[in-house]
C-alpha cells in the first residue's frame, strides 16, 4: 500500500530534523521509504511503501514525541476531501460563544465548568447544553452581538483552511452545538458554504433559558456528515472532519480524514490525526495541497 506521512511544523527550521527522525523511524519497520516532497516552508510529504498503517503512525508519532510537529500518516489515494464539516467553538473560532454569553450574563465559572466536563465528554451533551442556556434566562439580546464582536475571531488559518477546499472545489459545512446567531456570523467570515447549529428561543428583548429542540449534539453532527456527503454523491470517505469536544467524535469517526484540533484527550484518542501546534492550514497539507495553492 502506498501510504503518505505528512509533517507540520510551526517553526520551518524543526522540519529537517522532523523528517530525517520520522525516515530513521519509518525504515526499522521495513518499508520502503521514499524521497521527502516540500508542500511549502513548514510541511513535507513522506511517501512510504507499507501495508502496516497503524505500525507506521505508531513509529512515526513516537519518533516525533516532545517536538512541536503535527503528522499524519494515511494512504496516498484519496486524501484530498470534497467536504469539509467543522465544528465551529474552539476550533474554526478561539472560544466557546455559550461561556462567553455567560460571561456578560455573570455567570461564566458555573457555565465553564459545565463546558469543560461536556466536552471531555463527561456529561450529554443535550442536558448539559440545557442546563447551561437556563442560566442566560433574561439576558439581553444586545449581549449577542456585543459577544461576536468583542470576544470572537477566526482561529489563524481557518480562513485560509475553508476558502482554499471552496475554491478547489470542495464543501464546507459549519456544524456545531452553539448557536445559529454566532454560526451564521462565523461562516460568511470564514467562506462556508452552510451552517447547521442550535437555536436559541427569545422574546424579542432577551434570551427566553432555552433552545429549539431537537438539541444539534453528537449524532447531529454525524447525520450532517451523512447527509451533505449523499447530497454530493460521495461518502464519507470523501469527507474531511475536525473538532475538538466529546460530541465531536462521532463525525470524526466516520470521516476519512478525522482530525483532533486542540482536542480533548478522548478525541485526540480516537482521531486519525491531530493538530496541537500548526494551525488549521495543516489540514491543507494533510490533504496535499502545496502552499502556492492556497487561497490569499
Amino acid at each position: 500500500m502506498q501510504l503518505v506521512i505528512t509533517l507540520v511544523v510551526p517553526d520551518p527550521h524543526d522540519l529537517v530534523a522532523a523528517l530525517e527522525a520520522v525516515e530513521i523511524a519509518v525504515a526499522g519497520t521495513g518499508a520502503v521509504v521514499g524521497e521527502p516532497d516540500l508542500l511549502g516552508p513548514n510541511a513535507a510529504d513522506l511517501p512510504v511503501a507499507s501495508d502496516f498503517q497503524a505500525l507506521i503512525r505508531e513509529r512515526a508519532e513516537a519518533a516525533l514525541a516532545g517536538r512541536r510537529v503535527d503528522v499524519c500518516v494515511q494512504p496516498a489515494a484519496g486524501r484530498r476531501k470534497r467536504l469539509l464539516i467543522a465544528d465551529m467553538d474552539s476550533t474554526i473560532i478561539n472560544v466557546e460563544c455559550l461561556d462567553e454569553l455567560a460571561d456578560f450574563a455573570g455567570v461564566k465559572d458555573a457555565v465553564s465548568a459545565i463546558t469543560e466536563r461536556a466536552m471531555a465528554g463527561e456529561l450529554a451533551f443535550e442536558g448539559a447544553l440545557r442546563e447551561r442556556v437556563a442560566m442566560l434566562r433574561g439576558l439581553g439580546l444586545t449581549a449577542l452581538q456585543r459577544c461576536y464582536d468583542e470576544r470572537v475571531r477566526l482561529n489563524p488559518g481557518a480562513e485560509t483552511l475553508v476558502r482554499t477546499m471552496a475554491a478547489h472545489g470542495a464543501r464546507c459545512v459549519l456544524v456545531s452545538g452553539g448557536f445559529t446567531f454566532f454560526t451564521g456570523r462565523v461562516a460568511a467570515a470564514a467562506g462556508f458554504h452552510a451552517d447547521r447549529a442550535n437555536v436559541l428561543v427569545e422574546d424579542g428583548a432577551a434570551l427566553a433559558g432555552s433552545v429549539v429542540e431537537p438539541i444539534l449534539g453528537r449524532e447531529a453532527k454525524l447525520a450532517a456528515l451523512r447527509e451533505e456527503s449523499a447530497a454530493l454523491g460521495v461518502t464519507p470517505a470523501e469527507a474531511l472532519a475536525i473538532g475538538d469536544g466529546a460530541n465531536d467524535l462521532a463525525m470524526i469517526e466516520a470521516a476519512g480524514l478525522g482530525v483532533a484540533y486542540r482536542a480533548k484527550p478522548i478525541v485526540a484518542a480516537q482521531a486519525d490525526a491531530r493538530v496541537d501546534h500548526a494551525d488549521l492550514t495543516a489540514l491543507l497539507y494533510f490533504q496535499g495541497y502545496r502552499h502556492e495553492q492556497f487561497w490569499r
